[in-house]
């Protein structure tokens, strides 16, 4: 997770998403590199929209977030809030392409 954290890092601060950068990232945080990874999550990361991708995600994560404090709701609304994140699961695939080399 600290190689997309730092990628998340790069992006936020306006900077490219390099090599070099997610390894001075994770040097920085003491942490091991190790630069097929790097190499993968760059890689992965080619062509993909991070804007629209968190936003896909967030609009994902709404649902269930709303979904949880329904819980103690009536029966009647379970089925409405079952229905939502399995819509939303292919959206959420479809925003993550191509990293699931990282997770692999």
């Amino acid at each position: 997770m600290e190689y997309i954290y730092s990628a998340m890092v790069l992006y936020s601060a306006g900077k490219n998403i390099t090599e070099d950068g997610v390894t001075a990232i994770l040097k920085a945080a003491a942490v091991e590199v190790d630069a097929a990874k790097v190499k993968a999550l760059i890689a992965s990361l080619e062509g993909v929209d991070i804007k629209g991708a968190i936003a896909s995600a967030s609009f994902a994560a709404a649902p269930a977030a709303a979904a949880a404090p329904a819980a103690g709701a009536p029966a009647a609304a379970a089925p409405a809030a079952a229905v939502e994140p399995e819509e939303e699961a292919v959206s959420e695939e479809d925003a993550a392409a191509g990293l699931s080399a990282l997770f692999g």
